[in-house]
């Protein structure tokens, strides 16, 4: 990533430049992140091309001042990450339905090796505030919840990623590059089958907890207590802008 891109990414989500590449930092700047980028698959109901290439995913992320799914978000984090001196691996995972994961390359997560190994993901939604200790096999909490790092039950190396009891994902040992995602992300943006495809959906964590336009309902949770209600249409676009700073000029469809 350009230095001039470093400045300008870190100002898209309200973050200063690390002294160094350390683990106070690394926490310091996913949540400023969570909290400043919305994670969103807007641009399926727009009809907006999604491309992982670097340049595009700096356009969108940080010219247009928009979100994305964990692809585009933990793909761009990816970068600024490496460039800020940390050492980044992506890593694919299945997302847990239950006790059933899904299909590989249906979640991009990061790890980042510290002293210690860390887990990043600013693109998986309500998940975890702060990185996650990937060896570490005792409760993990932060105000994103509990969580718990665990072997998975195939004992092939691979790591169950718990939250809330049973939700999260499986993580893998093997690192990949981001353009290996890509048949898995088109998948996700055109099938009828991918819940992306369904209905649009755009969230962000606040510091009370988090805001979410979900088709027309506008969902807030403040301190655990939720409140929903049903957007006019008119409301919309304001609501977009208001809550996530997303300038639109339509609406984006309601889904297959």
């Amino acid at each position: 990533m350009k230095e001039s891109h470093v400045a300008r990414y870190l100002d898209r989500f309200g973050a200063t430049r690390p002294a160094e590449p350390d683990a106070q930092s690394l926490r310091a700047l996913q949540l400023a992140h969570l909290r400043a980028v919305p994670f969103e698959n807007l641009s399926i109901h727009l009809g907006e091309p999604i491309s992982l290439e670097s340049e595009a995913l700096f356009d969108k992320i940080v010219n247009r001042r928009r979100g994305g799914f964990c692809y585009e978000l933990n793909g761009l984090f990816a970068e600024l990450l490496t460039a800020l001196g940390y050492r980044v691996t992506l890593l694919a995972a299945r997302v847990l339905h239950g006790a059933r994961p899904g299909p590989l390359f249906d979640h991009l997560a990061l790890r980042v090796d510290l002293d210690e190994p860390w887990l990043v993901d600013v693109g998986f939604g309500d998940f975890a505030d702060e990185p996650l200790r990937l060896d570490e096999r005792s409760e993990q909490k932060d105000d994103g919840g509990v969580f718990r790092v665990v072997p998975a039950p195939s004992g092939d190396g691979d790591l169950d990623i718990v939250h809330k009891g049973d939700q999260g994902y499986r993580l893998t040992a093997r690192p990949y590059e981001l353009a290996d995602f890509v048949p898995t992300c088109w998948w996700q943006t055109t099938s009828p089958e991918s819940h992306f495809t369904r209905s649009p959906v755009c969230s962000m964590r606040t510091a009370e907890g988090r805001t979410t336009i979900s088709g027309r309902k506008l969902i807030h949770t403040v301190y655990g207590e939720r409140t929903e209600r049903v957007l006019r249409e008119a409301e919309l676009l304001p609501a977009y802008l208001d809550h996530f700073g997303i300038a639109l000029d339509r609406l984006p469809s309601s889904g297959a």
